[in-house]
Protein backbone atom coordinates (compact mmCIF):
# COMPACT_ATOMS: atom_id res chain seq x y z
CA UNK A 1 0.00 0.00 0.00
CA UNK A 2 2.64 2.35 0.87
CA UNK A 3 4.37 4.59 -1.76
CA UNK A 4 8.20 4.40 -1.25
CA UNK A 5 9.21 6.79 1.54
CA UNK A 6 3.84 3.44 1.45
CA UNK A 7 -10.33 4.68 7.22
CA UNK A 8 -17.05 4.93 12.98
CA UNK A 9 -18.07 1.78 11.20
CA UNK A 10 -21.13 3.73 9.57
CA UNK A 11 -22.56 3.57 5.71
CA UNK A 12 -21.26 7.32 5.91
CA UNK A 13 -17.52 6.53 6.10
CA UNK A 14 -17.73 7.01 2.15
CA UNK A 15 -15.84 3.44 2.14
CA UNK A 16 -18.04 1.38 0.03
CA UNK A 17 -18.38 -2.57 -1.30
CA UNK A 18 -21.49 -2.17 -2.69
CA UNK A 19 -21.27 0.48 -5.39
CA UNK A 20 -23.81 3.00 -4.26
CA UNK A 21 -27.36 2.87 -3.74
CA UNK A 22 -29.28 -0.04 -4.82
CA UNK A 23 -29.84 -3.82 -4.39
CA UNK A 24 -27.93 -5.72 -1.53
CA UNK A 25 -24.39 -7.37 -3.03
CA UNK A 26 -24.72 -10.84 -4.19
CA UNK A 27 -23.13 -13.85 -1.57
CA UNK A 28 -19.45 -13.99 -1.20
CA UNK A 29 -17.86 -15.18 -5.41
CA UNK A 30 -16.72 -18.41 -5.85
CA UNK A 31 -12.87 -19.31 -5.34
CA UNK A 32 -10.87 -17.92 -8.59
CA UNK A 33 -13.14 -14.73 -8.66
CA UNK A 34 -12.40 -13.01 -5.41
CA UNK A 35 -12.67 -9.57 -6.79
CA UNK A 36 -15.65 -8.41 -4.81
CA UNK A 37 -17.61 -7.61 -7.52
CA UNK A 38 -21.06 -9.90 -8.46
CA UNK A 39 -20.14 -9.69 -12.22
CA UNK A 40 -17.17 -9.09 -14.17
CA UNK A 41 -17.17 -6.18 -16.48
CA UNK A 42 -18.45 -6.09 -20.13
CA UNK A 43 -16.51 -6.22 -23.06
CA UNK A 44 -16.51 -2.52 -23.71
CA UNK A 45 -15.37 -1.68 -19.84
CA UNK A 46 -12.08 -4.28 -20.45
CA UNK A 47 -11.35 -3.18 -23.49
CA UNK A 48 -11.01 0.98 -22.61
CA UNK A 49 -8.77 -0.32 -19.74
CA UNK A 50 -6.53 -2.21 -22.18
CA UNK A 51 -6.50 0.83 -24.44
CA UNK A 52 -5.65 2.79 -21.44
CA UNK A 53 -2.62 0.40 -20.86
CA UNK A 54 -1.97 0.54 -24.29
CA UNK A 55 -2.51 -3.05 -25.12
CA UNK A 56 -4.06 -5.42 -26.84
CA UNK A 57 -6.23 -8.56 -25.54
CA UNK A 58 -4.00 -11.45 -24.63
CA UNK A 59 -5.00 -14.59 -26.48
CA UNK A 60 -5.23 -16.32 -23.32
CA UNK A 61 -4.40 -15.65 -19.80
CA UNK A 62 -0.71 -16.55 -19.75
CA UNK A 63 2.55 -15.49 -17.94
CA UNK A 64 4.44 -13.10 -20.50
CA UNK A 65 0.86 -11.50 -20.50
CA UNK A 66 0.54 -10.54 -17.33
CA UNK A 67 3.88 -10.04 -17.11
CA UNK A 68 3.22 -6.59 -19.85
CA UNK A 69 -0.30 -6.10 -17.95
CA UNK A 70 1.96 -5.43 -14.95
CA UNK A 71 4.54 -3.03 -16.11
CA UNK A 72 1.94 -1.35 -18.75
CA UNK A 73 0.11 -0.87 -15.34
CA UNK A 74 2.77 0.43 -13.23
CA UNK A 75 3.58 3.34 -15.85
CA UNK A 76 0.33 4.06 -16.85
CA UNK A 77 -1.41 4.26 -13.60
CA UNK A 78 -0.33 6.48 -10.62
CA UNK A 79 -0.12 5.19 -7.71
CA UNK A 80 -2.41 8.29 -6.03
CA UNK A 81 -3.77 9.69 -2.62
CA UNK A 82 -5.66 12.19 -4.10
CA UNK A 83 -9.45 11.35 -3.04
CA UNK A 84 -8.38 11.29 0.49
CA UNK A 85 -7.48 15.24 -0.10
CA UNK A 86 -10.17 16.14 -2.44
CA UNK A 87 -13.28 14.74 0.06
CA UNK A 88 -14.31 11.97 -2.55
CA UNK A 89 -15.79 8.70 -2.11
CA UNK A 90 -13.77 5.52 -2.21
CA UNK A 91 -15.93 2.58 -3.17
CA UNK A 92 -14.43 -1.21 -2.87
CA UNK A 93 -16.45 -2.44 -5.52
CA UNK A 94 -14.22 -4.09 -8.80
CA UNK A 95 -16.53 -2.25 -11.53
CA UNK A 96 -16.24 0.95 -10.01
CA UNK A 97 -12.49 0.79 -9.05
CA UNK A 98 -12.51 -0.14 -13.16
CA UNK A 99 -14.63 3.19 -14.24
CA UNK A 100 -12.24 5.22 -11.86
CA UNK A 101 -9.04 4.24 -13.79
CA UNK A 102 -11.02 3.90 -17.02
CA UNK A 103 -13.23 6.93 -17.24
CA UNK A 104 -12.33 8.66 -14.76
CA UNK A 105 -8.36 8.97 -16.10
CA UNK A 106 -7.30 8.22 -12.44
CA UNK A 107 -4.85 5.89 -10.06
CA UNK A 108 -5.26 5.15 -6.25
CA UNK A 109 -3.80 3.87 -3.49
CA UNK A 110 -3.11 -0.25 -3.37
CA UNK A 111 -7.01 -1.33 -2.82
CA UNK A 112 -8.29 0.53 -5.55
CA UNK A 113 -5.42 0.12 -8.06
CA UNK A 114 -4.96 -4.03 -7.16
CA UNK A 115 -8.51 -4.34 -6.51
CA UNK A 116 -8.94 -3.01 -10.45
CA UNK A 117 -6.31 -4.50 -12.14
CA UNK A 118 -7.69 -8.20 -10.12
CA UNK A 119 -11.04 -7.42 -11.53
CA UNK A 120 -9.59 -6.69 -14.94
CA UNK A 121 -7.19 -9.92 -14.61
CA UNK A 122 -10.75 -11.65 -13.81
CA UNK A 123 -11.82 -10.77 -16.42
CA UNK A 124 -9.08 -11.28 -19.29
CA UNK A 125 -9.22 -15.26 -17.78
CA UNK A 126 -6.72 -14.97 -15.03
CA UNK A 127 -7.34 -16.87 -11.57
CA UNK A 128 -6.78 -14.09 -8.89
CA UNK A 129 -7.31 -14.23 -5.20
CA UNK A 130 -7.14 -11.33 -3.27
CA UNK A 131 -4.86 -12.10 -0.42
CA UNK A 132 -3.78 -9.06 3.11
CA UNK A 133 -0.76 -7.89 3.95
CA UNK A 134 0.84 -5.52 6.83
CA UNK A 135 3.64 -3.38 5.74
CA UNK A 136 6.69 -3.22 7.79
CA UNK A 137 7.33 -0.07 9.35
CA UNK A 138 9.98 1.85 11.32
CA UNK A 139 11.93 -0.65 13.80
CA UNK A 140 9.76 -3.47 12.14
CA UNK A 141 6.74 -2.80 13.23
CA UNK A 142 3.90 -4.05 11.58
CA UNK A 143 0.79 -1.94 10.05
CA UNK A 144 -2.61 -2.57 10.73
CA UNK A 145 -4.57 -5.35 9.28
CA UNK A 146 -5.86 -5.51 6.06
CA UNK A 147 -2.90 -2.48 5.78
CA UNK A 148 -2.52 -3.75 2.07
CA UNK A 149 -4.00 -5.73 -0.26
CA UNK A 150 -1.78 -7.53 -3.87
CA UNK A 151 -3.05 -10.56 -5.83
CA UNK A 152 -2.17 -14.13 -6.14
CA UNK A 153 -2.78 -14.76 -9.85
CA UNK A 154 -2.35 -18.41 -11.83
CA UNK A 155 -2.23 -18.11 -15.33
CA UNK A 156 -3.36 -21.01 -18.15
CA UNK A 157 0.50 -21.82 -18.02
CA UNK A 158 -0.02 -23.24 -14.39
CA UNK A 159 2.41 -20.61 -13.18
CA UNK A 160 1.31 -19.01 -9.90
CA UNK A 161 2.17 -15.70 -9.00
CA UNK A 162 2.55 -12.65 -6.91
CA UNK A 163 0.96 -9.64 -8.26
CA UNK A 164 0.90 -5.74 -6.86
CA UNK A 165 0.79 -2.80 -8.81
CA UNK A 166 -0.42 -1.14 -5.54
CA UNK A 167 2.89 -0.23 -3.23
CA UNK A 168 4.39 2.14 -5.19
CA UNK A 169 8.34 1.48 -6.24
CA UNK A 170 8.56 -2.24 -5.49
CA UNK A 171 8.47 -5.25 -8.06
CA UNK A 172 7.84 -4.09 -11.85
CA UNK A 173 7.05 -7.87 -13.03
CA UNK A 174 5.03 -10.37 -11.32
CA UNK A 175 7.33 -12.46 -8.13
CA UNK A 176 6.94 -16.43 -8.44
CA UNK A 177 4.40 -17.00 -5.28
CA UNK A 178 6.31 -20.53 -4.47
CA UNK A 179 10.06 -19.59 -5.18
CA UNK A 180 11.67 -19.39 -1.54
CA UNK A 181 15.24 -18.19 -3.37
CA UNK A 182 16.28 -14.64 -4.32
CA UNK A 183 13.93 -13.08 -7.54
CA UNK A 184 15.50 -10.46 -9.55
CA UNK A 185 13.42 -7.92 -11.04
CA UNK A 186 14.44 -4.63 -12.51
CA UNK A 187 13.45 -2.73 -8.50
CA UNK A 188 15.42 -4.71 -7.08
CA UNK A 189 15.99 -8.68 -5.51
CA UNK A 190 13.25 -9.65 -3.90
CA UNK A 191 12.59 -12.57 -1.80
CA UNK A 192 9.01 -14.80 -0.69
CA UNK A 193 9.75 -16.00 2.91
CA UNK A 194 8.33 -18.11 5.66
CA UNK A 195 7.19 -15.10 7.63
CA UNK A 196 9.07 -13.22 10.90
CA UNK A 197 7.59 -13.45 14.14
CA UNK A 198 5.23 -10.86 14.88
CA UNK A 199 4.27 -8.77 18.06
CA UNK A 200 2.80 -12.02 19.76
CA UNK A 201 5.27 -13.93 18.74
CA UNK A 202 3.42 -15.57 15.64
CA UNK A 203 5.53 -17.11 13.27
CA UNK A 204 5.14 -17.70 9.67
CA UNK A 205 6.09 -20.52 7.58
CA UNK A 206 6.77 -22.83 4.78
CA UNK A 207 4.68 -24.75 2.52
CA UNK A 208 3.89 -27.49 4.71
CA UNK A 209 1.53 -24.98 6.38
CA UNK A 210 0.08 -23.33 3.39
CA UNK A 211 -2.19 -21.01 5.66
CA UNK A 212 1.13 -19.42 7.43
CA UNK A 213 2.14 -16.05 6.62
CA UNK A 214 4.93 -15.25 4.22
CA UNK A 215 7.63 -12.09 4.40
CA UNK A 216 8.22 -10.19 1.13
CA UNK A 217 11.82 -8.94 1.17
CA UNK A 218 13.40 -6.16 -1.25
CA UNK A 219 17.30 -6.03 -0.94
CA UNK A 220 16.96 -7.84 2.44
CA UNK A 221 14.47 -5.45 3.54
CA UNK A 222 11.24 -7.00 4.99
CA UNK A 223 8.74 -4.99 2.97
CA UNK A 224 5.51 -6.63 3.98
CA UNK A 225 3.80 -9.51 5.87
CA UNK A 226 1.38 -11.13 3.35
CA UNK A 227 -1.49 -13.68 4.83
CA UNK A 228 -2.28 -16.76 2.41
CA UNK A 229 -6.25 -16.60 2.90
CA UNK A 230 -7.87 -15.70 0.76
CA UNK A 231 -10.09 -12.63 0.75
CA UNK A 232 -12.50 -10.52 -1.11
CA UNK A 233 -12.94 -6.66 -1.74
CA UNK A 234 -15.50 -6.39 1.24
CA UNK A 235 -12.73 -7.35 3.90
CA UNK A 236 -10.52 -4.48 3.44
CA UNK A 237 -12.98 -2.02 4.21
CA UNK A 238 -11.76 -0.99 7.58
CA UNK A 239 -7.99 -0.67 6.42
CA UNK A 240 -8.94 1.74 4.05
CA UNK A 241 -11.64 3.70 6.06
CA UNK A 242 -8.35 3.92 8.84
CA UNK A 243 -5.83 5.08 6.05
CA UNK A 244 -8.32 7.73 4.71
CA UNK A 245 -9.33 8.91 8.07
CA UNK A 246 -6.52 8.52 10.76
CA UNK A 247 -3.72 11.01 11.62
CA UNK A 248 -1.86 8.13 12.03
CA UNK A 249 -1.87 7.22 8.29
CA UNK A 250 0.69 8.50 6.09
CA UNK A 251 -2.39 9.06 3.70
CA UNK A 252 -4.06 12.06 5.20
CA UNK A 253 -0.46 13.90 6.36
CA UNK A 254 0.64 14.54 2.49
CA UNK A 255 -0.03 14.60 -0.67
CA UNK A 256 1.10 11.86 -3.36
CA UNK A 257 0.90 11.25 -6.93
CA UNK A 258 3.94 8.87 -8.42
CA UNK A 259 4.02 6.31 -11.45
CA UNK A 260 7.08 4.17 -13.05
CA UNK A 261 8.18 6.58 -15.99
CA UNK A 262 9.60 4.57 -19.37
CA UNK A 263 12.94 4.39 -19.07
CA UNK A 264 12.88 2.77 -15.49
CA UNK A 265 12.51 5.74 -13.43
CA UNK A 266 9.98 6.99 -10.99
CA UNK A 267 8.36 10.37 -11.30
CA UNK A 268 6.41 11.83 -7.73
CA UNK A 269 4.39 14.83 -7.01
CA UNK A 270 4.19 15.56 -3.32
CA UNK A 271 1.92 18.81 -2.73
CA UNK A 272 4.02 21.14 -5.38
CA UNK A 273 7.24 19.31 -4.92
CA UNK A 274 8.09 17.15 -7.81
CA UNK A 275 10.80 14.70 -7.18
CA UNK A 276 12.19 13.08 -10.91
CA UNK A 277 14.64 9.82 -10.03
CA UNK A 278 16.42 8.03 -12.59
CA UNK A 279 16.66 4.34 -12.94
CA UNK A 280 20.05 4.64 -11.19
CA UNK A 281 18.33 6.13 -8.29
CA UNK A 282 19.80 9.49 -8.80
CA UNK A 283 17.26 12.14 -7.87
CA UNK A 284 16.45 15.78 -8.63
CA UNK A 285 13.74 18.15 -7.31
CA UNK A 286 12.02 21.37 -7.53
CA UNK A 287 9.24 23.10 -6.76
CA UNK A 288 6.25 24.36 -9.10
CA UNK A 289 4.76 27.39 -8.45
CA UNK A 290 1.96 28.84 -9.74
CA UNK A 291 -1.49 27.02 -9.38
CA UNK A 292 -1.56 26.62 -13.15
CA UNK A 293 1.92 24.86 -12.97
CA UNK A 294 0.48 22.08 -10.89
CA UNK A 295 -2.41 21.35 -12.91
CA UNK A 296 -0.31 20.90 -15.68
CA UNK A 297 1.97 19.10 -14.54
CA UNK A 298 -0.98 16.47 -13.31
CA UNK A 299 -2.61 16.75 -16.71
CA UNK A 300 0.82 16.47 -18.60
CA UNK A 301 2.16 13.97 -16.44
CA UNK A 302 -0.25 12.05 -15.03
CA UNK A 303 -3.24 12.72 -16.88
CA UNK A 304 -4.96 13.42 -14.59
CA UNK A 305 -7.25 16.77 -14.98
CA UNK A 306 -8.31 18.41 -11.72
CA UNK A 307 -10.60 21.69 -11.11
CA UNK A 308 -8.45 22.86 -8.05
CA UNK A 309 -5.19 21.83 -6.79
CA UNK A 310 -5.26 19.45 -4.10
CA UNK A 311 -4.41 20.22 -0.85
CA UNK A 312 -3.61 18.23 2.58
CA UNK A 313 -7.22 17.97 3.92
CA UNK A 314 -7.66 18.45 7.60
CA UNK A 315 -4.03 17.58 8.45
CA UNK A 316 -2.78 16.40 11.43
CA UNK A 317 -0.17 15.65 14.13
CA UNK A 318 0.40 12.00 15.65
CA UNK A 319 0.50 11.91 19.00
Amino acid sequence: MREAAHEDTHVDMNVDTTGGAGPSPSPTPEVGTRTGADAGPDATAVAAYLRRLGVGRPVRPAADALRELHLRHLRTVPFENLSVHLGEEIVLDGKRLMDKVVSGRRGGFCYELNGAFGTLLTALGYEVTLLAARVYGEGGRLGIPYDHLALRVRTSDGDDLLADVGFGAHCLLPLAFGERGDQEDPGGTFRITGAAPDAAGVRGGQDVAPVADLDVLRDGKRVYRLERRPRVLGDFVAGAWWHRTSPQSHFTRSLVCSRLTEDGGRITLSGRRVTATAADGTREERELGTDEEVLAYYRDRFGIRLAQVPTVRNPHQVS
